[in-house]
């Protein structure tokens, strides 16, 4: 009896396990699909004004999710694989906290000391991570500064795309010094909350922050994962750091943001569809290794930026592109002959590639070449740079109307042994210390560049040279470290700029 007495036992002990891990299962299963909202939706976020506001995350899979803001309500049925996103009706400006509400039949999140204003993406390499502690004519601008709020992404790489990121939106202002100041003459401007998404790093290349889709766009960039994928000492040196302890040595992290692709997986991707206005973006010195990696960076930006809108859905983000200051490297290739000669390879082939974007509806570009340091890839006078961009989004992204720009070339007219060049944007043209415009070169098909006597005429600038009879080509300040002194009424300084087609 006792015999046959046990095999129930075993039996009932084996349906209490069986049932215990049926719920541990369960559990589990329901933790996986408890409900969550994407990453940049925190306690004191700033969302987005006038634009439909994207919401998303996760949930048990068909699973109706609500999202309750500002007297809307909108729901959505979780997909199959637990996915769900809502589209927010666009909203005006409020800088009176409000909350969000995100529920499911099993759970709710709450965010709360919510704003609605103007939201912009600050990204790029070491001249945007400046901090504002380091520029003191930036830092000075803290204690006055209202309603500018922060979400820094965490700096770290990742081999696929990331849904979630690590961040917070803060009452503060951004760490950047450029990002910052933007922000803070924004505000002043629109008079609206602003808030600043920081996710930039220091040495990183366009390439690293591009989806790895783009190697169908960009041989170069085919050419660079290839390489990168078949380097497993490469990948398993990664994979160490990212699991190895924290934080890491200054070696190791800059061996992670000089890769390519792993960073936008990790600090761009989670960001998208996130609402916002746009993307300033202050990157490019690590392009600059040789003449051809600069002039290709005018194709790789431009195609970045259109695969951008794609992710983001929209044909209408903008960007703001700032460009390289006043700087000066030897470069191996070329004629070496100084900062302020147009026959040496300089960064002024850069700032052509940069400003070709503006081939692209809706995209600014940020003059510095009155900027920068011939010596210092890390210039400190970055004041100067926030309040231009800060210009540009008035004009271009909130339509008013205010001189956001110097004079840019329009035509060049031959007349005998003088070019004139007549200028946009060029209302009040004069000189900064009342001498003759200065960084003015000019050459005929020799391709010897002699420098010009530059003389004021008007809006227009009238160039000669004893030394050429029939001038036929300008370049304006196309080199490595321009000293240049033609402004607008605005102060703002005339953009660089060439006519001849000469290839370097």
């Amino acid at each position: 009896m006792k015999i046959h007495l046990k095999q129930p036992l075993v039996i009932v002990l084996l349906i209490i396990a069986s049932t215990g891990i049926t719920n541990r299962r369960a559990m589990a299963q329901d933790a996986k699909a408890q409900l969550t909202v994407a990453s940049p939706f925190t306690d004191n976020a700033v969302l987005q004004r006038d634009l439909p506001l994207p919401v998303w995350g996760t949930a048990d899979a068909r699973a109706t999710v609500t999202v309750e803001f500002a007297g809307q309500k909108k729901t959505s049925l979780a997909d199959a694989n637990g996915q769900w996103k809502v589209s927010l009706d666009p909203m005006a400006a409020n800088a009176d906290p409000q909350k969000i509400l995100v529920s499911s039949l099993k759970s709710k999140v709450v965010f709360s000391n919510v704003l609605v204003g103007e939201v912009w993406i600050c990204s790029g390499q070491s001249n945007m991570q400046m901090a504002h502690k380091d520029v003191p004519k930036v830092n000075a601008l803290v204690s006055s500064a209202k309603n500018i709020r922060k979400f820094s992404v965490n700096k770290t790489v990742a081999f696929t795309e990331q849904d979630n990121c690590q961040g917070q939106w803060m009452e503060q202002p951004p760490n950047s010094a450029v990002a910052f100041a933007f922000a803070y003459f924004l505000e002043k401007s629109a008079d609206v909350p602003v808030g600043i998404i920081e996710t930039c790093w220091g040495s990183s290349s366009i390439e690293g922050w591009m989806p790895k889709d783009m190697t169908e766009q960009l041989p170069h960039f085919k050419k660079q994962m290839g390489v990168f994928d078949a380097d497993t000492k490469k990948l398993e040196r990664i994979k160490g750091i990212l699991n190895g302890p924290k934080p890491w040595g200054r070696k190791n992290d800059i061996f992670l943001r000089t890769q390519p692709n792993v960073i936008y997986n990790a600090m761009m991707h989670p960001l998208a569809p996130f609402g916002c206005r746009g993307i300033v973006w202050y990157q490019g010195e690590a392009n600059t290794k040789s003449m051809p990696a600069m002039l290709q960076y005018d194709d790789s930006l431009k195609a970045w930026i259109q695969r951008y809108r794609q992710e983001w859905g929209r044909d209408d983000l903008h960007f703001m592109a700032v460009m390289l200051p006043g700087y000066y490297k030897q470069f191996k290739s070329g004629q070496q002959k100084g900062a302020e000669n147009p026959n040496a390879h300089s960064w002024a082939w850069m700032r052509e590639s940069q400003l070709k974007t503006l081939e692209l509806e809706h995209t600014s570009v940020a003059n510095t070449i009155d900027l920068g340091d011939v010596k210092n890839i890390h210039p400190k006078d970055k004041l100067p740079i926030g309040k231009r961009l800060a210009l540009l989004a008035a004009r271009d992204t909130l339509g008013k109307d205010v001189q956001a720009q110097g004079p840019t070339m329009n035509r060049v007219k031959v007349q005998g042994a003088k070019l004139v060049v007549h200028f946009d944007h060029a209302k009040g043209l004069k000189t900064l210390n009342g001498k003759p415009p200065s960084a003015f070169w000019v050459s005929n098909n020799s391709r010897k560049w002699i420098k010009a006597n530059a003389e004021l005429k008007g809006q227009t600038i009238v160039l000669s040279s004893p030394k050429l009879k029939k001038p036929l080509y300008v370049r304006y300040a196309f080199v490595g470290k321009p000293k240049v002194n033609l402004v607008n009424a605005a102060g703002l300084p005339a953009y660089p700029f060439r006519t001849d087609n000469f290839k370097p």
